[in-house]
């Protein structure tokens, strides 16, 4: 370079005698442009780098410790996530990554025009990505697929398209298995409901007090004729296996004759009289019964943790396989068969979010990186001297592009 060139390039001048472009500001202690991008400007952005690198080396070890812990859950989740959209915003960023490398050359060759017509595609594929990114978080905020704190969601995996799709015979098996704990339960509830409504009419009918009131009345029989003692018990246990609705005993009627039938002596009308009246005092003060139960089939009366158990063991091996990989139908040390969706699911969505979100915002700091290059094209030419600023950038964006690469099949294929 020679000392016109150093003495412009020293005070901010601009372009060289052979027209092309050198840097603006080259500090005292630096030879040349060439050595402050190189020795300078280059080694610093490799350190940031380095540094950026580290920091998602964390949430890599935090997401591999995890899925050693659960990897049921990582099978699981997977099922939720859209394969298609993840697949495209890799495409989306490659080709970014693409367009941001020839616009170093380009920069580098002078060419302004095939250089804004680059960053300004590259610029678009991160815009394209992002728009994506938001259409996934935006299903997934609807379905209440959210980080731990706040994970409620609507559907089970087995409703989900990509589970019916790849495993058909388990997730009908499911769909079955819990089609027939709601009957259950439903069941359940109405026998309830049955008992509560039955024990609403037996309080509305009087109560008989069997103390003072029933001595009182029978004392007054007394004072005529005395029934026979072995008399009472049989008087007693009619009634009381007629009130029962649900066995096919004889009714209260049908003990008249032998009623009739058990004085041999002859009595008066008056003595006869009173001998009904005790009898009917001791069946208004008989205790309520409560009604036996219901002869059912050996499926129903069955714990729902022994049918639950039955059912499992039903399964076929297609069937059963991908619920148990999935933690779905799990085999508790000290407990029974459990089917329900795994522990500490929700965690893997906090994973989700704080890791793609955070690539996200290193996304959106490049859309203004780039755009800032625009503008620097704009007001000053490119070439082999001065395109540190584009190559700078592009290197952070390849970093951006780099961990996409490695998070979409830790994601969304790997399971």
């Amino acid at each position: 370079m020679s000392d016109k060139e150093h003495e412009q390039a020293g005070h901010g001048g601009g372009h060289g005698h052979d027209g092309e472009a050198v840097y603006p500001y080259t500090p005292h202690h630096f030879d040349d442009g060439a050595k402050q991008h190189f020795e300078s400007g280059k080694m610093g952005v490799w350190l940031f780098l380095v540094t950026e690198i580290l920091f998602f080396a964390g949430l890599f070890c935090a997401y591999t410790i995890y899925r050693g812990q659960h990897p049921e859950v990582f099978y699981w989740a997977h099922f939720y996530l859209d394969t298609f959209w993840g697949a495209v915003n890799t495409v989306v960023l490659i080709l970014s990554s693409f367009t941001a490398a020839w616009a170093v050359r380009n920069a580098q060759l002078g060419q302004t025009r095939l250089l804004k017509m680059n960053i300004m595609i590259t610029i678009l594929g991160a815009f394209i990505f992002m728009g994506v990114k938001s259409v996934e978080y935006s299903h997934k905020f609807h379905d209440g697929l959210l980080p731990a704190g706040k994970f409620a969601p609507k559907h089970e995996v087995w409703d989900t398209p990509a589970f019916q799709k790849q495993h058909p015979e388990s997730a009908a098996a499911a769909k079955r298995i819990i089609a027939g704990i709601l009957e259950r339960k439903n069941k359940q509830a109405a026998v309830v409901d049955e008992v509560l409504d039955q024990g609403e009419r037996l309080a509305l009918v009087p109560v008989v007090d069997t103390g003072e009131i029933a001595l009182n009345k029978a004392s007054d029989t007394k004072k005529t004729v005395a029934p026979p003692k072995a008399a009472a018990p049989k008087e007693i246990a009619a009634p009381l296996r007629a009130t029962a609705p649900l066995k096919a005993t004889a009714p209260l009627k049908a003990t008249a004759p032998q009623e009739t039938a058990a004085p041999k002596t002859a009595v008066s009308a008056k003595d006869a009289e009173s001998k009904a009246a005790a009898d009917q005092v001791l069946v208004e003060a008989a205790p309520q019964v409560a009604p036996a139960p219901v002869e059912t089939k050996t499926e129903e009366v069955l714990t729902d943790d022994v049918w639950l158990s039955r059912q499992i063991h039903a399964l076929t091996h297609d069937e059963r396989h991908p619920l148990e990989r999935a933690g779905i139908i799990r085999a508790p040390a000290d407990g029974p068969l459990e089917f329900s969706r795994p522990d500490k699911a929700g965690v893997f969505f906090s994973i989700y979010f704080f890791m793609t979100g955070l690539h996200g915002f290193h996304v959106l700091i490049g859309i203004g990186l780039w755009v800032w290059m625009l503008s620097i094209v704009n007001r000053r030419k490119m070439g082999k001297k001065y395109f540190g600023p584009i190559e700078f950038t592009a290197l952070y964006w390849h970093l951006v592009d780099l961990i996409w690469i490695y998070l979409f099949p830790m994601l969304y294929l790997i399971h």
